[in-house]
């Protein structure tokens, strides 16, 4: 089967249908793929994107949505990792800062920029020169991976310039502080981006398909059996070889072909708060030591992201529930240095990830690997584990290596370090005549910096759906910083096929509104359902469930434990299949 582009791209409901027909003709004579991945995670499409991109005939398939479990669910930075430093852990941080540097200047300039962060000190004389000769580490091995930094090198602060830089701090917190940058990045935004740039090249991406089984000849893994869930039709996808790249789900995955020479992986639970930008002032984010790990408090908008925790997951992965003891925790240590406490009341939006971390003799998921492991357990069958969300380039590009090694035919190496995301290329270019795109399309500059933001310079094509129906300008409700033509857009260019997609992440107005996205929710059933060919029912079944949705993440915050908080959230189904 040949891989050529075909939809420029554009992950709407035909392109959808086209990969299901492709996906389904691979069982015929000559017909099946080099390689088929299961999970559409941000490993998984950068699997897709690297495979593709050797010139490999691709198909994906994601259970649920892409990035819907741990990669849209993470702390939004593209960082080295300090602590790793620190653990003397060089050769992960050296990694991960090159592809910061990658991800910064070359890959997706558009989705990712430099942030700013305070790294406090406490204590007179010793501290700083240890943090400082850590942190001058850092920068420098960020220079020596060859590629751009991406961000500024760090600077020392005196106490005052800590607190002009910071004014919300507490003014006795701090004998001063080492400015550095890390790199930040809206997770969700760039997965979709990601499986977008996979179908450009010609990769078949289909989500909402499960794997159910799979596929054998003896020993040989040959492909896998999956479930279209909007239908509930089955059928067969041959190929060559098959990535197992699903994160915390890899131990169920792998269950269903081997129990022999498996990869462990443990859930780690990290929970993030949402509060809004107004509740402290300051410049720059912070990064503060706490009694188990790190926490961070990130500038994202106009709001703050306060996380995260740490700690053993055992209960569903899937729906990972923050409670009412995660949520204090977090407000307990960001107050310790703030001059007016944060209470409940100013938290905006709560959200929870799983970390999959190969599972040690260890029983503390803090001190469990960030390292990646890529095994082979039958033929057939390669599986990705373990590793960051920054270093995903890397994951994938080793994956692909380990299953091309035993093809036939010789396999060209991965050129991702070289490929943009849509949207990348000519985005500085589109930055810079802002003004003008403004002045042509009747959109205010601010609105048009925000699209370029998240769009690059494929904004001209959520412009021309204004351009087509000029009131789709207008912001969705209870959430001003995102279109109605946005909505338009993530179902009929991004393969949103639900509307919770939209609002947790197409759009992250499921934690960055006050109400959490239920007002907007009528409003998007409507908007998606004149693209996806929606019935009345279906519409109405959509807002219900989007309601129970967050009805029941509300109730699983206040519960006292994990247990409570999970029984809480599970309160509130999956959505119905589109039938």
């Amino acid at each position: 089967m040949k891989s050529v582009p075909v939809n420029g791209g554009v992950l709407g409901p035909e392109a959808r249908e086209a990969s299901i027909q492709r996906l389904r003709a691979t069982t015929e004579p000559g017909q099946e793929l080099d390689i088929l991945i299961v999970g559409g995670g941000i490993v998984g499409t950068g699997a897709a994107l690297d495979a593709v991109t050797r010139g490999l005939s691709v198909g994906i398939v994601e259970a649920s949505d892409w990035a819907a479990g741990t990669s849209s669910r993470s702390s939004k930075l593209i960082h080295g990792g300090l602590r790793y430093l620190e653990m003397l852990d060089f050769a992960l941080v050296k990694e991960a800062l090159q592809e910061r540097g990658l991800l910064l200047s070359e890959i997706a300039p558009h989705l990712a920029r430099p942030v700013p962060f305070l790294y406090p000190l406490t204590k007179p004389f010793i501290e700083r020169p240890y943090v400082g000769a850590g942190i001058a580490l850092y920068d420098a091995m960020s220079v020596s991976a060859g590629h751009s930094r991406g961000v500024p090198f760090h600077k020392h602060l005196s106490r005052r310039g800590t607190l002009r830089a910071a004014p919300s701090l507490k003014d006795d917190a701090f004998v001063g502080s080492i400015r550095y940058y890390d790199g930040q990045v809206d997770d969700a935004k760039y997965c979709a981006n990601l499986i977008r740039t996979a179908a450009y090249y010609g990769a078949h991406a289909v989500n909402q398909m499960k794997v159910v089984d799979f596929l054998r000849e003896g020993e040989r893994v040959v492909g896998a059996k999956v479930e279209n869930r909007e239908d509930g039709t089955q059928f067969s996808i041959r190929a060559k070889q098959v990535i197992n790249a699903t994160g915390v789900w890899t131990d169920e995955t792998q269950a269903m072909v081997t129990d022999r020479g498996q990869l462990k992986v443990r859930a780690s639970k990290g929970i993030h708060l949402v509060v809004p930008r107004d509740r402290f002032q300051s410049t720059v984010g912070l990064i503060l030591r706490t009694e188990k790990s790190v926490l961070f408090v990130i500038p994202w908008g106009r709001h703050w992201i306060i996380g995260t925790t740490d700690t053993d997951w055992h209960l569903d992965k899937a729906h990972p529930a923050a409670s009412s003891k995660d949520i204090d925790y977090v407000l307990e240590h960001v107050n310790q240095v703030l001059k007016r406490p944060l209470t409940r009341e100013d938290v905006e939006g709560v959200y929870a990830g799983l970390r999959p971390l190969l599972a040690g003799e260890n029983d503390s998921t803090a001190k469990l690997s960030r390292e990646h492991v890529v095994a082979h357990p039958v033929p057939g069958l390669v599986v990705v584990a373990g590793g960051k969300w920054t270093t995903y380039r890397v994951m994938a590009k080793d994956a692909v290596d380990e299953a091309t090694r035993t093809m036939d035919e010789r396999v060209p190496p991965s050129c991702t370090e070289t490929i943009p995301l849509l949207g990348a290329s000519g985005f500085r270019a589109a930055w810079n005549r802002r003004n003008r795109t403004a002045e042509e399309s009747g959109v205010h500059v601010a609105r048009i910096e925000h699209l370029l933001n998240r769009y690059g310079s494929m904004t001209p094509e959520v412009l021309a759906i204004i351009e087509q129906n000029p009131e789709l300008a207008e912001p969705l409700p209870g959430a001003d910083d995102y279109l109605q033509a946005e909505a338009v857009y993530a179902a009929s260019h991004e393969g949103a096929r639900h509307v919770q997609d939209v609002l947790t992440r197409r759009t992250r107005i499921s934690i960055e509104s006050w109400d959490r996205g239920v007002s907007a929710a009528p409003v998007v059933a409507k908007l998606m359902g004149d693209v996806l060919g929606w019935s009345d029912t279906q519409r109405e079944n959509e807002v219900r469930h989007y309601l129970a949705r967050v009805e029941a993440e509300r109730l699983s915050q206040q519960q006292p434990d994990d247990e409570s908080a999970d029984a809480a959230r599970l309160g509130a189904e999956d959505i119905v299949p589109l039938r």
